[in-house]
């Protein structure tokens, strides 16, 4: 009788097989060192493609798991910003890998390297620590440093010449020197406004075509101050300077308003300026409204009384005998004078008007300076 062998079933296991992840942890500090909740961790996988985020919590900390073993950049974002990355970071089995990012460490290497970069003098562990766009933009920045330190020695030793011959009254030179550093850094309004001072000067020495082209050069320069300095009073009383020795009334008298409007504290001096231009232009109306301006802006401006009253008396009338009437204010004017300036250089010939006047001159001036002794109080 035939056997019958029973084969029993094959049972085949497949064993299951068992994932190979890795951890990454750490904890982020912000710029004042405190921990910083809600940054943004990226993880970027460099081997094959994949990206993972999480965020921080309360203390900073951060932990992302199940990440496949690879590499990895780690990247720390704030506001929307990439502030700090870790590049090339192999994870392992186990443990976690620490990935820390501290904002303010970060921060002072940035400024060592800043630092170091403006010095010329950047380690190679700085330079180890950079990125290449960091070594590039820091290796730019050093370029550029150079060209300007060569570039304001240059511009320095051309305004120095030019101020040197200035002074030495060698204005075809300054005018050299001056234009060359304008022509190196535009944005510097005491280049051309020592240029139109040089232009100005030299105008003096020169007559007729020669002159006139001087002067509207001074005219230019100065604008060109005026606008990068808007609120240098000295610019526009100089520019209304020249306008007066063109005879060009309309616009001085425009530049010295201006003046006055810009430096109020000043503004006696600049109607007294206005009125001495008129004068040696023998505009006497002009000129006498011109100090009486300023007068009115500087109540102690004595030099702009006494010129106020010769103004006056060259508007003096003679009646049929013979006798001069002066206009009103002209012995106030000098009176005021003399009270201001008892001993002053113009003393003897104010006195010497109000004599012509017929007018009683004060033989007693109080200091308008000086305090007086309250009421009531023994002396």
């Amino acid at each position: 009788m035939a056997r019958f062998i029973r084969q029993l079933p094959i049972l085949l296991f497949a064993g299951a097989a068992i994932a190979q992840t890795s951890q990454i942890e750490g904890v982020v500090k912000d710029p004042n060192g405190q921990p910083l909740k809600d940054a943004l961790i990226k993880i970027e996988r460099k081997d094959i493609k994949g990206s993972y985020k999480v965020k921080t919590k309360k203390k900073g900390d951060y932990l992302h798991a199940g990440l496949p073993l690879g590499t990895y950049d780690i990247i720390c974002e704030v506001d929307g910003k990439d502030v700090d990355r870790v590049q090339g970071v192999r994870t392992k089995l186990g443990d976690p890998t620490v990935i820390n990012f501290d904002l303010k460490a970060q921060a002072d290497k940035q400024q060592a390297i800043a630092a170091a970069a403006e010095k010329g003098e950047l380690t190679k562990e700085q330079a180890r620590d950079m990125t290449p766009e960091q070594k590039a933009a820091i290796e730019k920045a050093m370029k550029d440093r150079t060209a300007s330190l060569q570039k304001n020695k240059a511009l320095n030793d051309s305004f120095n010449a030019g101020m040197e011959a200035l002074k030495t009254k060698q204005y075809p030179a300054a005018v050299e020197q001056f234009t060359k550093a304008g022509e190196m850094d535009p944005k510097q309004h005491v280049i051309w406004g020592n240029l139109a001072e040089v232009y100005s000067e030299m105008s003096k020495t020169q007559t007729g075509a020669e002159q006139t082209a001087s002067m509207q050069k001074a005219v230019e320069n100065y604008k060109k101050a005026i606008e990068l300095a808007p609120t240098d009073a000295g610019y526009i009383n100089n520019l209304a300077l020249v306008y007066a020795r063109m005879k060009n009334f309309p616009e001085m008298t425009a530049a010295i308003e201006k003046a006055a409007q810009t430096d109020q504290a000043n503004a006696g001096k600049y109607y007294f300026n206005m009125g001495a231009a008129l004068t040696n232009a023998g505009q006497t109306d002009a000129a006498c409204a011109a100090f009486k301006s300023a007068t009115e802006k500087d109540a102690n401006y004595a030099d702009a009384y006494y010129q106020y009253g010769i103004c006056l008396t060259g508007k003096a009338t003679s009646k049929p005998d013979g006798s001069l009437v002066f206009p009103d204010g002209t012995s106030d004017a000098f009176q005021k004078y003399l009270a201001l300036k008892p001993d002053g250089p113009f003393a003897e010939s104010a006195k010497g008007m109000l004599a012509t006047m017929g007018s009683k001159i004060e033989t007693k001036y109080e200091n308008p300076a000086a305090k007086k002794p309250a009421a009531g109080r023994k002396k």
